[in-house]
């Protein structure tokens, strides 16, 4: 399977290169007002699941853009184009998401940033990877030595409760924030010490579950904004495990 799962994601985003060149005949529709789909996020989700469908015919299937196919307990959950509003604005941070989940908990997980070249890999109890190198959290513990990212979904879908009081909480206290458009990306950069945390409200399953095992293979921390080992794309804290409690502590005092 992980084989399987390179190929199809490496392949995966050539695809998206490929429709990238010709980005001004692109067709671009709307979920929202401010949520964006493209004709390639769904040619590459048709592609990602034709491949699972020829070779694992028994699998269920999560794809952000056809939905859940009910199968056997191993589950493909799929995020064609994570960050397409970056991809339709020539920007390089956006990725392809995929993980593999049996009974509920996530296996196997790839995150391929095309653009970047940065494809993350990681299987349950066998570390994480970058292009093939090990890699591992951060080792910073004070936040004004940290750089953080987030993300406003929660604005984006016009939900009451968002972002913005824990954004002007946290800001001051850290070195720098980055806003790079996919989950994916956050947590894969968390896990791999080029972030040492990342916070965002109202995400989906398909945003973070291969995220989830990349990060905590990497020896990260992920939790709701609590702090409780809760897995829940509508809250989600990721960090180092350094500056987890004093990031939390943040939060609790901003909502």
């Amino acid at each position: 399977m992980q084989d399987f799962l390179r190929e199809t994601i490496f392949q995966a985003g050539k695809m998206c290169l490929e429709f990238s060149c010709g980005m001004d005949k692109l067709r671009v529709d709307r979920k929202s007002d401010k949520d964006l789909v493209t004709e390639a996020d769904v040619a590459v989700e048709e592609y990602i699941v034709a491949q699972i469908k020829r070779y694992y015919p028994d699998h269920s299937i999560l794809g952000e853009e056809s939905g859940q196919t009910d199968g056997n307990e191993y589950r493909w959950i799929i995020d064609p184009i994570d960050g397409t509003t970056s991809f339709v604005h020539n920007q390089p941070f956006y990725s392809t998401s995929i993980a593999l989940e049996l009974n509920g908990e996530i296996q196997l997980a790839a995150v391929f940033a095309p653009v970047l070249d940065e494809l993350f890999f990681a299987t349950r109890s066998g570390g994480a990877s970058l292009n093939d190198k090990q890699i591992s959290i951060s080792n910073r513990d004070k936040l004004g030595d940290c750089v953080l990212s987030t993300g406003f979904a929660c604005i984006r879908s016009g939900l009451e409760e968002n972002n913005l009081p824990i954004f002007n909480a946290v800001l001051p206290q850290i070195r720098g924030i980055r806003r790079f458009g996919s989950a994916a990306i956050d947590l894969c950069y968390v896990a791999s010490g080029k972030l040492d945390g990342f916070w965002e409200l109202n995400l989906n399953l398909y945003d973070v579950a291969a995220g989830w095992l990349i990060l905590e293979e990497a020896g990260g921390k992920y939790t709701d904004f609590s702090g409780e080992n809760v897995k829940t794309p509508f809250e989600n804290l990721a960090t180092n495990g350094l500056i987890h409690t004093q990031l939390v502590d943040i939060i609790s005092l901003s909502t």
